[in-house]
């Protein structure tokens, strides 16, 4: 594979690795007996997580060094900038993967990953604001940038670091809203996204999942973010149906973007399950982490067959 292609939204694989044994860990917490996921089911996704970002970081520290102008265009073409966000939000999965193992390191990797999506979302709040952009640039993408400071309290409560995680989730929370509505308004009025992007709309899953799923964390006994929740599930449903053709689309790297927004409303319904430990919610709870579950293992195995096939 040349370095030309190698894309900074392929640390969307990491995330969707990691964060499915993430939530895999999670389900085997609040749903003993009901779905059991031993550490021989959920390690490996993390291990796999682990390597993917340790094989992506050098090959895009080389990319950077013998193509910057194609790594300058990573983050400043509005098609693609979003995607920049999926290193540092990767990045804080793997220190919530490696934390039960390496404390030191996964406290090393969950810094780093702050400081590094703090100043991406300066950079992309820059560009927002400059504007220069068409309609049909605008993308899903743009959540795992500013919307990614939601996913990074799962690990960073986990490690202790409640104040800090409280920053992260209070800006992207908020920003939220704002971002969905520019891509709401582009879904209306924008021309299709083409089929190799399409899967980046399940992006749309990650706002509701996770400021319910983490939020609850944040702020205990807050009951209206279980509404989130209900609205995600609903999402899920449609976007399913949106993807009834998948397999008509080009395999491309934007598959992943199936893959950590549906991690992210397992690990929502797994939150909710356990507040709501009725048989309706963990039947729902098994049944995202079901989907969740096939959708990263589709991605892999497809990934891993055009990789072998460039070889």
């Amino acid at each position: 594979m040349n370095l030309k292609d190698v894309h900074v939204g392929m640390y969307g694989a990491v995330m969707g690795l990691a964060g499915l044994g993430l939530t895999a860990r999670s389900a085997a917490t609040v749903l003993p007996g009901y779905v059991r996921a031993p550490a021989y089911v959920t390690e490996p996704w993390v291990a796999l997580g682990v390597i993917a970002f340790v094989i992506l970081v050098p090959v895009y520290l080389a990319k950077l060094i013998r193509h910057p102008q194609q790594v300058r265009q990573d983050f400043t073409h509005p098609g693609t900038l979003g995607f920049c966000g999926a290193l540092p939000v990767g990045m804080s999965l793997v220190a919530g993967g490696v934390a039960p193992y390496a404390p030191a390191i996964a406290d090393a990797l969950w810094w780093t990953a702050v400081v590094v999506l703090i100043a991406f979302q300066v950079w992309g709040l820059y560009r927002l604001l400059w504007g220069g952009m068409a309609l049909a640039e605008i993308n899903a993408g743009w959540l795992i940038l500013f919307v990614g400071g939601i996913v990074v309290p799962g690990p960073g409560l986990a490690l202790g670091h409640a104040a800090m995680s409280h920053v992260t989730f209070g800006f992207s929370a908020v920003i939220a809203p704002l971002v969905l509505a520019i891509l709401v308004y582009r879904a209306v009025l924008g021309p299709p996204l083409p089929e190799g992007l399409r899967p980046s709309w399940f992006i749309l899953l990650v706002p509701p999942s996770l400021i319910y799923g983490n939020g609850i964390a944040l702020f205990p006994g807050f009951a209206p973010l279980e509404n989130l929740y209900f609205f995600g599930l609903v999402l899920c449903g449609a976007l399913l149906v949106y993807a009834r053709h998948l397999f008509r689309w080009p395999f491309t790297p934007a598959w992943w973007a199936f893959t950590f927004p549906l991690d992210a409303l397992a690990y929502a319904a797994s939150r909710f399950a356990l507040d709501h430990p009725e048989p309706i919610w963990r039947f729902f709870a098994g049944l995202t982490l079901l989907i969740a579950a096939v959708f990263v293992t589709l991605t892999l195995l497809r990934s891993l067959y055009r990789f072998s096939s460039l070889l």
